[in-house]
């Protein structure tokens, strides 16, 4: 529950202020001052009756009605103080500083509870327990440095964690990155980051509002309400970048499919911020980086231009941006000749623009001018500008800022000399600009948002998917476990996914006339064990009758082998689907190369059941195979439309088939024709 008094208190106590600024009562309560808090502000200190300044009472049964109370007392005590408050003093919102809470023991969580109980019962907001605090435009209600310039269309930064929180402010300020708002939410007793979202879909003001959204996730407790308020945001005209932390820890678990082997629940989060449209990134350097470029006109296409007066900075961005998917457009013919001219004797325009370490402002302005107006192949610009320590950069910069103004492409300043020309910068970010003084992590940045997704639509794709039949096929498996291959065969005939011919049996004479029928050569794989080639259950290309009763008289005496498994032998490209039931999040779909490639290279993406058709597009363009896919060196490319189709037969059959809780595909086989299911495996479990 999130109050007004917790937005815009009229008056704040802080319990457990000191005169003493290292301290947390101390720090909250300089930071309160200092930040221009307009309401009450009181302390509570039983050994002062002042506090820096401020009136101080010794008990907080002795201060007036109050809106908001600060904690910064041992933990033990702040059960009765919040009851008190509560009841007493009619404070509506708590934000709890102290730890020694859940994190640490169960006397502590039972603490927690106690509290929780309360502030419940009363209709107020808990923040915390453990962590830094609230900080918007209207109080500055945390103990930690930096304080970053706020103001009502900067970003709104929510984290799981206090430290977090500071290191990415730290990150910011250095670029210049403003802020609306910084909720950390600790142990986010009552409200976690789910929460936030949610008050701040439901209250959104699209004239007030701040459009940015950056945050640090430590654990996603309701996947779909983050999904929901996220997605929602974003389709009011919201960007939202995340870090998800500790999604590793379950990615070495045993598992008995190639799906299961390589799905953790990094994959499931990955699947969700793919659904909601959510940026993902990795690290808080590329957080407050894509939050700046966040700040920045929106870019219209994947062409740059790189002016710069130093050579390497400028390769060195143009692999980033080339490894990301994007364009440093080769810049010639008669208007670059014409910028050559007009520039000192040795710079380049070819892309990187290369002005010299000797170019001027002038060379700056022109080049940027020519980008603007008239390279018609790009879509934005990179400046990179630095010192050797020899110039001021003033009037340089001075021209990027007016650039940056006039423009309707973008421009990116790289500003890297952030000590040796730390004057310069300070004045060029205190004019309301960003700096991204790495190019690379920039471009990396630029390539995690142009990748990313729009968020799904959330309809179900049921055309050709016979969803009766699917559940009557469900409800006559009798055990849990993998299912028969009959089983497996009416499953995906049922969602309209395209299987090889096949026949299953322990009776040599049968299996030789299924191949006689379908026509050698053929292929046979063992029904029973898990990993058929781990046993030599494997045979491809089999061309005579001769041959297959050999090798079924030989498979059917590898331990555990309950019969053979014949099909037509077919040739293409081996793709891969699979998919597995991640509590809370559902059934997380995965898809990339077949075969032995799925374990051995794990390039895999994911995306969560339903899935739309441009969910599974983005699914297959974020292959690091996909040229593969696509065709290269000559080689055809396969059926990229069928793939797709699959991938959302597939998950609308999950939809439907919830007691399926792990499945792969492997392989696919793909021509520029077809695509067609060879080998699959599907374990259910039935409450």
């Amino acid at each position: 529950m999130i109050t007004n008094q917790l937005l815009r208190p009229a008056s704040i106590v802080v319990v457990g202020a000191s005169n003493n600024v290292h301290k947390p009562g101390g720090a909250i309560l300089r930071n309160l001052i200092n930040g221009g808090y307009t309401g009450e502000l009181r302390a509570v200190n039983p050994k002062e009756t002042e506090v820096q300044g401020v009136t101080a009472y010794a008990d907080v049964k002795d201060i007036p009605d109050t809106d908001l109370a600060i904690l910064a007392i041992p933990a033990s005590f702040c059960p009765d103080a919040v009851e008190l408050l509560a009841a007493e003093k009619q404070v509506r919102a708590f934000i709890i500083l102290s730890a020694g809470f859940g994190e640490e023991t169960h006397e502590g969580a039972l603490l927690e509870d106690r509290i929780l109980e309360t502030v419940n019962k009363y209709g107020a907001s808990l923040i915390g327990p453990n962590c830094i605090g609230l900080m918007n435009t209207w109080h500055h209600s945390v103990f930690s440095q930096p304080i970053p310039n706020l103001n009502p269309q900067g970003v709104d930064l929510i984290s799981s964690s206090g430290a977090t929180a500071v290191f990415i402010l730290e990150s910011a300020v250095t670029k210049g990155l403003q802020f609306n708002s910084v909720w950390s939410v600790g142990n986010a007793k009552q409200i976690g980051v789910e929460d936030v979202l949610q008050y701040m879909d439901e209250h959104f003001d699209a004239e007030n509002d701040s459009r940015i959204k950056l945050l640090y996730i430590e654990s996603i407790g309701d996947p779909d309400r983050l999904l929901f308020h996220a997605s929602s945001l974003i389709r009011k005209g919201c960007k939202i970048a995340a870090i998800k932390s500790g999604s590793s820890e379950s990615g070495s678990r045993a598992a008995s499919s190639h799906t299961g082997a390589i799905a953790s629940s990094d994959s499931a989060v990955e699947a969700l911020f793919r659904k909601a449209g959510i940026v993902r990134c990795y690290s808080r350097e590329e957080l407050t980086t894509v939050g700046c470029i966040f700040t920045l006109p929106e870019l219209k296409g994947k062409n740059f231009a790189i002016i710069t007066h130093a050579g390497g900075p400028g390769v060195m961005l143009t692999d980033a941006l080339s490894k990301g998917g994007l364009n440093v457009p080769k810049l010639e013919g008669e208007l670059a000749e014409e910028l050559k001219s007009k520039l000192f004797p040795g710079a380049a325009v070819g892309n990187p623009i290369d002005i010299l370490a000797t170019g001027t402002p002038e060379h700056l302005r022109l080049c940027l001018e020519y980008c603007e107006e008239k390279f018609d192949n790009v879509d934005a610009v990179m400046a990179i500008f630095g010192t050797p320590g020899l110039v001021t950069m003033f009037e340089m910069y001075d021209v990027l800022h007016e650039k940056m103004q006039a423009c309707r492409k973008p421009i990116f300043p790289i500003l890297p000399s952030i000590n040796t020309a730390g004057a310069e910068v300070a004045a060029f970010l205190a004019k309301g600009h960003v700096n991204f003084a790495d190019e690379v992590t920039l471009g990396t940045a630029l390539s995690r948002i142009m990748n990313a997704s729009k968020p799904a639509n959330n309809e179900i794709e049921l055309f050709g998917v016979d969803v009766p039949r699917i559940r009557r096929i469900i409800d006559s498996i009798p055990e849990n476990g993998y299912i028969e291959p009959h089983y497996v065969q009416a499953l995906l005939h049922s969602a309209g996914i395209p299987v090889v011919e096949e026949f299953v049996s322990a009776n040599k004479e049968e299996v030789l006339a299924f191949a006689r029928r379908a026509g050698f050569p053929v292929v046979a794989k063992v029904v029973g064990p898990v990993h058929k080639s781990d046993v030599g259950g494997v045979v491809l290309n089999i061309k005579s009758e001769q041959h297959l009763a050999l090798e079924f008289e030989r498979m059917m005496q590898i331990p555990e082998v309950t019969g053979i498994m014949v099909q037509p032998m077919l040739k293409g490209t081996e793709l891969f689907i699979g998919a597995k039931y991640e509590e809370k999040f559902g059934h997380v779909v995965l898809c990339g190369l077949g075969g032995i490639f799925v374990e051995v290279l794990k390039d895999v993406s994911s995306g969560l059941a339903p899935l739309s058709y441009e969910e599974a597009y983005s699914m297959i363009h974020s292959l690091r195979a996909y040229k593969i896919i696509k065709g290269t060196r000559g080689q055809k490319g396969v059926n990229e439309d069928r793939f797709a189709e699959i991938i959302v037969r597939l998950s609308t059959l999950l939809r439907f088939a919830t007691e399926i809780k792990e499945m792969d595909i492997n392989p696919l086989l793909a021509t520029e024709k077809y695509v067609i299911a060879v080998d699959a495996r599907i374990r259910i479990e039935k409450n």
